[in-house]
């Protein structure tokens, strides 16, 4: 049985990356850095910098997935607000942030028009502020 998600609970943690992968990258290139600096030479700082190139293919193979999760909710939501809103409304919908579509993803049908009109108005902006004003939450289970 899936879980239920709201505002609080929708932040997903990837524990082989989260807990394993990343902390280990980050510990490697502490200690590559202590060695470096205990005994200084050509061979340690080659270490270092093969630990700043893991810490950043770490950090790339997890945003890379994400971003392109990122352009198919934006495509995802493009389709639903043409659905909901219909042919007057829809077009001034599709000039929304990335950030705000993603954010969008959480609202019911019900209350989508409604969270479109204010970020039209200006009165929210920002992914959080989308995300608190939903009631109805809809959840998302498959962003990793």
């Amino acid at each position: 049985m899936e879980k239920t998600q709201d505002f609080k609970t929708h932040v997903r943690w990837h524990p082989p990356f989260h807990f394993v992968l990343a902390p280990l990258m980050l510990i490697n290139l502490i200690y590559s850095i202590v060695r470096l600096v205990q005994d200084p030479g050509w061979d340690r700082g080659e270490f270092v910098l093969l630990s700043v190139a893991l810490v950043i293919l770490t950090l790339l193979t997890r945003n890379y997935p994400l971003k392109a999760q990122d352009r198919i909710i934006r495509l995802e939501e493009r389709l639903r607000l043409a659905t909901i809103l219909g042919p007057e409304a829809a077009p001034k919908a599709m000039n929304l942030k990335p950030a705000q579509y993603i954010a969008l993803r959480f609202a019911s049908d019900e209350e989508l028009p409604e969270l479109v009109s204010k970020i039209e108005d200006g009165e929210l902006t920002t992914q959080n502020e989308i995300k608190t004003a939903i009631t109805n939450w809809r959840p998302d289970h498959f962003r990793v």
